[in-house]
């Protein structure tokens, strides 16, 4: 499967689901993850087979917990926007009440804050384990 040029600009794979690559966003403003499922020429949910959408569901579940595990969040934000990125992807954005972006949405809120390099490594492997990839 063929990851959308942005997505590889922007992000850091972590790893393989049964279903979907995860994705970890270069944002550090915020814990951010993308599942993308692995089909071909797929940009919306409907458009996966029934079972896919039943593992994203687990899959997004999984992510979700992991992510408030790890990071004690306030809230999980979970879309699939695809507006700039035809290839479906799901982002989960750990949110806090206290985040730069609060409540509004995170996209265009706030310039992409790059990582720490050994922050960068360091969160990777800290997801990894917690999702166990």
């Amino acid at each position: 499967m063929i990851l959308h040029v942005q997505l590889k600009k922007d992000c850091v794979v972590l790893g393989q689901l049964d279903l979907c690559a995860v994705l970890l966003m270069k944002d550090a403003n915020y814990p951010w993850l993308i599942l993308v499922p692995q089909r071909e020429n797929i940009s919306e949910i409907y458009q996966l087979s029934e079972v896919d959408q039943q593992q994203l569901m687990r899959e997004s579940s999984q992510v979700s917990r992991a992510l408030v595990a790890c990071f004690h969040a306030d809230k999980i934000n979970v879309a699939a926007l695809g507006n700039m990125v035809p290839q479906l992807h799901i982002h989960h954005v750990v949110r806090y009440k206290q985040d730069i972006a609060w409540p509004a949405p995170v996209w265009g809120f706030a310039p992409s804050k790059d990582y720490h390099p050994v922050e960068l490594e360091e969160r990777v492997m800290l997801l990894r384990g917690a999702l166990g990839l």
